[in-house]
């Protein structure tokens, strides 16, 4: 069953934020706290489905907001998509997508984005199998660090 996440989920989503940042060989430092902040704090910055399963969750999807405001549209960016690796190539992944889409509908989103690291093919080809298409980042993109002093 895909739904919301809720404040219970907490420290099972945290733990998945984890496992999706060591798969690709970070290391996470998101907390429990900052993700209550982030979901269900007085703004909230992300929106999470999560798969339930029996005894546990099995997956999630994170959300967060885009704008193309030259064009008026409004966007979503599919920030994560995680299944539990005892839990891969039973349809969540899929299932997860779309209750994603159909979130980004809902919230009057024209598009949905999201990334795959380069060399990563098996999320490309099912990304490009879901009916993505390629939309590489034009130009370059800046950073400022505000912890920074100065």
């Amino acid at each position: 069953m895909i739904r919301p996440a809720a404040p219970a989920d907490l420290p099972a989503l945290c733990k998945m934020v984890h496992a999706l940042a060591a798969y690709h060989g970070d290391s996470a430092t998101a907390t429990v706290a900052q993700l209550q902040r982030d979901l269900f704090g007085p703004a909230p910055w992300l929106h999470a489905l999560v798969y339930q399963g029996e005894r546990h969750l099995l997956g999630y999807a994170a959300l967060t907001q885009l704008a193309r405001v030259q064009y008026g549209q409004r966007g979503m960016d599919l920030h994560h998509l995680y299944v539990r690796s005892d839990a891969r190539g039973d349809g969540i992944g899929k299932a997860l997508l779309a209750a994603s889409l159909d979130y980004a509908r809902s919230k009057m989103a024209s598009y949905v984005t999201v990334s795959a690291l380069p060399g990563n093919d098996i999320a490309q080809a099912f990304y490009l199998a879901q009916g993505f298409h390629p939309a590489p980042v034009t130009g370059l993109r800046y950073a400022f660090n505000l912890s920074d002093k100065g």
